[in-house]
C-alpha cells in the first residue's frame, strides 16, 4: 500500500509541476499583454475627448431662427437641441475643438463670450484659432442669439434665454470634451448618401461652365465624411461627420423645437451604438428589453394592475426631479463617456431635403423651372419632403438616410489619421476686400473688390422650402420701383455700391444700416482645422455646391502642392459667425435666393478661394497669420421687446400637473397608435429644463415601481404647450407618444413636469401623471 501510495504520488506531483509551469507561462503571456497594452496606451499619437451639452432653449413665445416668420414661435419640443463637441491634442504640442451646434447656425456674439468663458478657465489653451463652432442649420430652433439687426427683427430683437442656453452648452460641452481627454485613435471614411438632398436652384447651378459641371455626377454633392473616435481602452467613443443638406424638412408653420434631419440622425446614431452596445440593464436598452416577461396573453392581468394608478394629481416637485428622470441622465451614467455622434453642415446652400421635388399647392404641377413660382406667386410653390404631408416623418426619414450610412461609414472606417495638428485663424473685412481675379476673356488678371453686405430682391421670394409673400420671385434681377423706394426709406444705397453688386437689384443696403447697431457684418473669420490627413474648412456662411467645390478643391491644391498626398478636406458649414449665403459668380448672375443672400457681391466667392489659399500656404509653411481687424462684441447693444412671463395660474380647484384630459380608462394600445395626455401647465420659459425633461413616458417594473422609458429628446414624444388666448396666464402642456415597435409590452403612464411663476416672481416647480395604461 505504502509503494502504491507513493508510485500514485509521482505521477501527481508531475501534474502539479506541468499546472504550475503552465500558469507561471500564461501568466508571463498576460503580463507581456499587459505591458504592450501599456505602452500601446502611452504612446498613442493624440488624445481624444468628446462632450455633449443640451442647448433647447425657450420652448415657448420665441421666434424660431431660419424662416424669418415672424408668426412662427416656439410652443413646445420635438426632441431636444444639444451642442457635441470634440477635442484633439498632440500631448505637449497642438489641440483643435470643433463643437456641432444643434441650431441654425453658429453667432458670433457667441463665439466671442465662449472665448472669454474659455479664457478664464483655461488660459491661452483653447482661443479663436483652433476653436471652431458650427451650426447644423436647424430652422426649428429659438431665436434672437446673433448680433445683428438683420438676424433678429422676427424675434423682435435679442433673446437672452436663447443666447445664455447656447453659451452656457457650448461652454459645457467642451469642459466635458476636455474632461474625456484620454489616449485614443481617430479613424475616416468616406461614402456617397444617395437620396437625403436635391438641388433646389437647378436653373443657377446650369449656369456653371459645362465642362465644370461635366466633372461631377451629381449636382448636389453626396457625400458623407465621417470620423470616428476610439478610446485606447473604452474603444468607439464617438463619430462626427459632414453632408451637406439643409435643416428644413421641419416647414416654417412647425413650433416644435426639433434638431431636424441632422439632430434626429444624431440621436438615431447615439441610441443605437448605446443600444447594441451595453450589456447593462441601465439606460436606454431597458427600453426594449423584457422587463415585463411574458406579457403577451397577459393583457386582462396588465389592465388590472394598470387600474390601480389613476391619474396623480399635480404636486410640487424639486428642478432636479426633472434631471434625474431624463432616460439619459447623466446622473445615471457609469464611468464610461457617453457615445457621442454629431452630423455635421457642410456646403448645403442650394441643397433641399424635401426630394420629392418643388410643386403648387393649388395645381399639385410642378413649379415654374427658373421663378418657383405657380401663376407668378411664390407662397405657392412648396417643395416636398420623402414623408408628405407628414413633416415629422419627412424629417425621420431623411435623418434615418444620413444615419444608416453613417452606421456602415463607421462599422467599416479602417483609414486611420495620423500626423499633425495644426490650425489657421484670421479675421477679414469682406465689405472691401481686394480680389484678383482672372480677366474677362482671358489673358491676366484683373484686381476687384467685394462690396459693402446688401441683400437682393430674390432674398424675398424666399425658397421651394420656405417661402417668402407678396410679389417678389427668385431670379429677379431688375426689381421695382416700389419695393426700392421702401428699402430706400431705410438706407438708398450709392451708385458704386449699386455697381459693386451688379447684377444684384439691392432691396436691403444692409452693408450700410448702422441704427439702432450693425445690422449686416462685415469682418468675418476664417479658419482652418488640420488632424493628419483630415482638413476643416470653417466657413462662416452657405456655400453652394459648386462654390464648395471650388473653395475644396483650391486649398487641397495648395496643401497637397499637385502630389498624390491623400487629404479629406471637409467644409464645416455656418461656422463661428453667420453671413448668409456664398455662390459661385455664374450662380450669383442668375440671382435666385442664394445669389440675392451672397451679401458681398459677385465676387464673394473668389475672396474666399484667395484668402483660404493663403491660409493653407502659411499652414504648408509653418507662417503666422495676421489675426486681422476684430469683429464688433455689440452685447451691449442689445435690444429685446419679447415679453416676460407675469405669471402662471389654473382654474379654481385644480393645480399645475393635474390632467386635464386624461387617457380613457381601461385602455390598451397597439405599438404604432397615439397616446395623448394633457395636463395644466405653465410658461415652459419660466425653466427650461436643460439637461431634464418637460414629458416623460415611464413603465412599471414589478408592481410598483415607475422605470424612466422616453423623454423629451425622443423623437417619439412630443411635447405641445399652448394657451386658450394670447395673453392668458393659463396654459396647457399636452404629450403626445407614438408608440415606437421597438416598445416593451406592459403598463404604462406620461409623466409632466414644469415651474410656475406666482405673481410676485418666485417659480414653483411641478410634476403630475396620467392614469395607466397598457401597451400590448
Amino acid at each position: 500500500m505504502a509503494g502504491a501510495s507513493m508510485g500514485l504520488q509521482v505521477p501527481s506531483l508531475n501534474v502539479c509541476a506541468r499546472k504550475r509551469c503552465r500558469l507561471f507561462w500564461v501568466s508571463l503571456v498576460v503580463l507581456l499583454l499587459a505591458s504592450s497594452t501599456r505602452v500601446a496606451f502611452s504612446d498613442s499619437k493624440y488624445l481624444v475627448g468628446l462632450g455633449s451639452y443640451d442647448i433647447t432653449g425657450p420652448a415657448a413665445d420665441v421666434n424660431m431662427m431660419g424662416y424669418a416668420m415672424m408668426e412662427q414661435t416656439t410652443s413646445g419640443v420635438h426632441f431636444r437641441l444639444r451642442a457635441r463637441s470634440f477635442i484633439v491634442a498632440e500631448p505637449g504640442k497642438n489641440r483643435v475643438v470643433f463643437v456641432n451646434l444643434d441650431a441654425c447656425m453658429a453667432s458670433q456674439i457667441v463665439t466671442i463670450k465662449v472665448l472669454e468663458r474659455l479664457k478664464a478657465r483655461y488660459g491661452e489653451l483653447y482661443t479663436e484659432k483652433n476653436v471652431a463652432i458650427s451650426g447644423i442649420h436647424t430652422h426649428a430652433g429659438p431665436a434672437g442669439y446673433l448680433q445683428y439687426v438683420v438676424y433678429i427683427v422676427t424675434s423682435l430683437g435679442f433673446v437672452r434665454q436663447s443666447f445664455d442656453a447656447l453659451v452656457d452648452g457650448i461652454e459645457q460641452s467642451i469642459i466635458q470634451a476636455h474632461e474625456n481627454l484620454r489616449p485614443g485613435s481617430i479613424y475616416v471614411n468616406n461614402g456617397e448618401v444617395i437620396d437625403a438632398g436635391i438641388n433646389r436652384s437647378p436653373s443657377a447651378y446650369l449656369n456653371n461652365p459645362t465642362e465644370e459641371r461635366s466633372k461631377y455626377k451629381y449636382d448636389v454633392d453626396k457625400e458623407m465624411t465621417l470620423i470616428k473616435f476610439v478610446d485606447d481602452e473604452w474603444g468607439p467613443i464617438g463619430s462626427f461627420n459632414w453632408f451637406a443638406t439643409h435643416g428644413t424638412s421641419m416647414s416654417n408653420t412647425n413650433s416644435l423645437i426639433s434638431g431636424d434631419n441632422k439632430g434626429a440622425a444624431a440621436r438615431f446614431m447615439e441610441d443605437w451604438f448605446e443600444q447594441n452596445n451595453s450589456a447593462s440593464s441601465e439606460g436606454i436598452p431597458r427600453r426594449v428589453s423584457s422587463i415585463i416577461p411574458d406579457v403577451h396573453n397577459r393583457e386582462h392581468e396588465l389592465l388590472e394592475l394598470a387600474a390601480s394608478f389613476g391619474s396623480a394629481p399635480g404636486k410640487p416637485a424639486t428642478k432636479i426631479l426633472s434631471v434625474a428622470q431624463r432616460v439619459r441622465s447623466a446622473l445615471r451614467k457609469a464611468d464610461k463617456p457617453s457615445f457621442v455622434s454629431a452630423f455635421c453642415q457642410s456646403n448645403c446652400g442650394d441643397v433641399s431635403p424635401n426630394v420629392l421635388g418643388a410643386f403648387c399647392k393649388d395645381t399639385g404641377l410642378p413649379c415654374d423651372f427658373n421663378h418657383s413660382t405657380c401663376g407668378g406667386k411664390n407662397e405657392l410653390c412648396v417643395a416636398r419632403g420623402p414623408g408628405y404631408p407628414d413633416e415629422f416623418e419627412s424629417t425621420r426619414v431623411i435623418g434615418e438616410r444620413q444615419f444608416r450610412r453613417a452606421v456602415e461609414l463607421f462599422n467599416n472606417a479602417t483609414e486611420e489619421l495620423t500626423g499633425q495638428i495644426d490650425y489657421r485663424h484670421t479675421y477679414l473685412d469682406f465689405s472691401q476686400l481686394e480680389v484678383m481675379v482672372p480677366k474677362q476673356g482671358g489673358g491676366g488678371t484683373e484686381a476687384v473688390k467685394t462690396c459693402p453686405a446688401a441683400m437682393g430682391f430674390a432674398f424675398a421670394a424666399g425658397t421651394i422650402d420656405g417661402s417668402g409673400a407678396f410679389d417678389f420671385k427668385q431670379g429677379d434681377d431688375k426689381g421695382n420701383a416700389f419695393w426700392k423706394m421702401v428699402g430706400g426709406m431705410l438706407k438708398a444705397p450709392n451708385e458704386e455700391q449699386i455697381a459693386c453688386q451688379q447684377p444684384k437689384p439691392i432691396l436691403l443696403d444692409t452693408g450700410e444700416m448702422t441704427l439702432p447697431y450693425q445690422w449686416a457684418p462685415s469682418v468675418l473669420p476664417i479658419q482652418i482645422l488640420r488632424v493628419g490627413q483630415l482638413v476643416i474648412l470653417s466657413v462662416p456662411g452657405e456655400f453652394t455646391t459648386m462654390a464648395g467645390r471650388r473653395l475644396r478643391d483650391a486649398v487641397k491644391q495648395v496643401l497637397t502642392n499637385d502630389k498624390n498626398e491623400k487629404l479629406h478636406v471637409v467644409i464645416a458649414g455656418l461656422t463661428n459667425t453667420y453671413s448668409q449665403y456664398i455662390t459661385t459668380f455664374e450662380e450669383y448672375e442668375i440671382q435666385r435666393y442664394e445669389g440675392a443672400s451672397t451679401l458681398y457681391g459677385p465676387h464673394t466667392l473668389s475672396a474666399y478661394i484667395q484668402e483660404f489659399q493663403k491660409l493653407a500656404g502659411a499652414l504648408v509653411r509653418d507662417q503666422t497669420v495676421e489675426p486681422g481687424p476684430q469683429p464688433p462684441d455689440m452685447l451691449s447693444k442689445q435690444i429685446s421687446m419679447l415679453t416676460p412671463v407675469l405669471m402662471d395660474t389654473t382654474p379654481l380647484g385644480t393645480n399645475f400637473g393635474d390632467c386635464s384630459t386624461d387617457v380613457p380608462m381601461n385602455a390598451t394600445y397597439k405599438r404604432g397608435s397615439m397616446v395623448s395626455v394633457v395636463f395644466w401647465s405653465a410658461c415652459p420659459r419660466n425653466d427650461l429644463m436643460t439637461e431634464g425633461t418637460f414629458a416623460l413616458v415611464e413603465i412599471l417594473q414589478g408592481t410598483d415601481t415607475w422605470v424612466p422609458a422616453y423623454d423629451d429628446d425622443d423623437f417619439c414624444l412630443r411635447f405641445i404647450w399652448s394657451r386658450p388666448a394670447k395673453l392668458s396666464s393659463r396654459s396647457h402642456a399636452t404629450i403626445e407618444w407614438r408608440i415606437p415597435q421597438s416598445a416593451t409590452p406592459g403598463v404604462y403612464r406620461i409623466r409632466h413636469f414644469g415651474a410656475a411663476k406666482a405673481l410676485l416672481g418666485s417659480v414653483r416647480h411641478f410634476t403630475g401623471s396620467s392614469s395607466a395604461f397598457v401597451v400590448a
